[in-house]
This record gives C-alpha cells, sequence and structure tokens, in this order.
C-alpha cells in the first residue's frame, strides 16, 4: 500500500520508503585516533555498537560533509552520509591520511530504508528486524547483514536500516507486512522537509557553516579539543553570529510550496532562496538572512509564509 505523508499522517502512521545514503567504511588500527582528529565530534565516549552525528570541516571552518559516525569495532567505522556526498566525504579524510594505518573505501550495493512513525519499534520487532538501543542520542546499530540505526526526525521516531541491496524490497515487504505503509517519493520529501532535515547539495553546501544550519548542536563537541575547522565554529559560538540561517517557511494557504530557487522577500527585497519545496504541502526550507527571525512574515511568489527554525518537533 503506498499513501502520502502529510504531517497529520505522520504523527499517526509508521511508514517505510528507500531513500538510499552514501557509506563510506574506515578501518584500520589508527582509525579511532585518526577520525578523532578530524571531525566534529567526540568519539571518545562512544561505545562499538552505538554512534553520533559529526561534522568533516574545511581547515576554514565550513562544511565538507555532514554523516553519521557507526562505531562497530574500535578500528571500525561505518560514515554514512546523504546520497552523492560519499564521494565528497572520501575525498575530504583521504586528504589527511598521511602514514596512518587506515584503509578508506565506499561500500557499494547497501541499501537504506528509512522507517519512521510512532511504532517504528513495534514494526521492526514484527518484522524480524533488530531493534536499535533506546537512546535517540546513541545512533545504536544491530549486527549482521542487516543492520538497524536509531534515526529520529525530531519528535517523531525513526529506524534506518541497512541491508544488502539485493534483499532490501523483501525486508521491505516484510515491514508493510508487520504495519508500516511504504510510501511515495513525494510523499516521503514532504515528511523530510515537515521535519527540517536538511540535505547536502540542496538545503547546505560547501559553503555552508555549522551555526548556518543549526548542525553545531548536535554534531559538534565544544570540550573535546581540536578538530579540523575547529577555531571558526567555535569563535562563532563563542563572540560571533552568522549572517544567514537555514529556516522552514510555513504557507498560509494549502497550494505546496513554490520550487526551490524562488526568491524569499522580506519588505520587498531579496534575502533569501528556498532550497528545498514539500511536493505535496505548503512548506519548504529556505536559506535567509539572519533578519527574518523566527515568526517574521516573508513572501514567496506573492504568497506570505511564516519563518521557523528548521527543526521540528
Amino acid at each position: 500500500m503506498t499513501t502520502t505523508a502529510t504531517t497529520s499522517a505522520t504523527s499517526t502512521t509508521t511508514w517505510v520508503h528507500r531513500h538510499d545514503r552514501d557509506l563510506v567504511d574506515v578501518r584500520g588500527p589508527d582509525a579511532h585516533t585518526f577520525l578523532q582528529s578530524l571531525v566534529s565530534q567526540d568519539l571518545d565516549p562512544v561505545a562499538p555498537g552505538s554512534g553520533v552525528p559529526a561534522l568533516l570541516l574545511q581547515p576554514q571552518g565550513k562544511l565538507i560533509a555532514p554523516f553519521r559516525t557507526l562505531v562497530l569495532a574500535p578500528d571500525h567505522f561505518v560514515l554514512d552520509t546523504d546520497q552523492g556526498a560519499g564521494r565528497v566525504l572520501l575525498d575530504g579524510l583521504a586528504r589527511f591520511k598521511i602514514r596512518v594505518k587506515v584503509d578508506l573505501s565506499l561500500l557499494d550495493d547497501v541499501a537504506t530504508l528509512s522507517l519512521r512513525g510512532p511504532q517504528v519499534d513495534a514494526v521492526a520487532a514484527a518484522a524480524g528486524i533488530a531493534v536499535p538501543g533506546p537512546s535517540n542520542d546513541a545512533h545504536a546499530t544491530g549486527t549482521g547483514d542487516v543492520r538497524t540505526v536509531r534515526a529520529p526526525w525530531g519528535g517523531t521516531p525513526g529506524i534506518d536500516v541497512f541491508a544488502p541491496t539485493a534483499i532490501a524490497d523483501a525486508i521491505t515487504a516484510r515491514l508493510v507486512e508487520a504495519g508500516a505503509e511504504h510510501v511515495t517519493d513525494d510523499a516521503f520529501e514532504t515528511a523530510r522537509i515537515e521535519h527540517g532535515v536538511v540535505v547536502f547539495g540542496r538545503d547546505i553546501d560547501e559553503s555552508t557553516i555549522a551555526q548556518e544550519a543549526e548542525l553545531e548542536l548536535d554534531a559538534v563537541s565544544f570540550t573535546k579539543g581540536c578538530f579540523v575547522g575547529q577555531e571558526l565554529v567555535c569563535r562563532i559560538d563563542t563572540r560571533g553570529h552568522v549572517n544567514r540561517f537555514v529556516r522552514r517557511l510555513e504557507f498560509a494557504d494549502s497550494s505546496p510550496a513554490p520550487a526551490a530557487g524562488t526568491d524569499v522577500l522580506l519588505d520587498g527585497k531579496s534575502i533569501g532562496t528556498i532550497t528545498s519545496a514539500a511536493p505535496e504541502a505548503p512548506v519548504a526550507l529556505a536559506t535567509v538572512r539572519r533578519e527574518a527571525e523566527s515568526g517574521t512574515t516573508v513572501t514567496v511568489a506573492g504568497r506570505p509564509a511564516v519563518v521557523h527554525s528548521r527543526l521540528s518537533t
């Protein structure tokens, strides 16, 4: 069964959608120290079988790629990132691979199934899929060929399932049989935007500073010590500000949001651009100047919209 994942549906329905991500495999005797010296997150407290969101930054502090760091063993990590960003992340890490015993590679033939909704644990268990640990802060993994990762969207519970491509359809069928609804691409994209989930290459890119997209809230440690790009991120945190933000726009009418690339106007002047438009709801993500604070009414393609933090509860 295929359905639409609207705001009301995602609050009451548990649904599944295949939305593949890129996976970078990092392994070797120096894997932990290599990553710990580079990425924005503190990996020392992260035990095997769990993980954390993190960023790889340019030395100047701007983004190379965002990702989740999954710790499979003390010498084995898998970094999962948005589709199309895997090569960027791999190349970014490889530039720092000097005299360390670490092997880097992209993992092929791995599918990602996104399971979201209030009954994700019950549905996964009924489908015979390992249910990850309970914490929404620690993205715990399962074991074997099929791995699961705790992946909430704001206040909506979520699990991502990583499985060999050859069996992805069969696992989807099991999840549907267990009670999940199989949603369309447009429904998934609508739900993503409603929850303020950014995608690298669309809502954020190599020009983004962590604080512009609120990535520092869960992907940056300000206590771990040195990491690449630390100076800019920490300087902004202590005594600075950024001039633009990724925001969520909610339109007053019921028509789908204007397309990506449409200007956002405040008092008749362009202050930003829509980066993602929901196909099935009057909501969008946009990069706007800081004067468009949360609660501000802006105009997009002649339609009023209210600015909100991108993060949804």
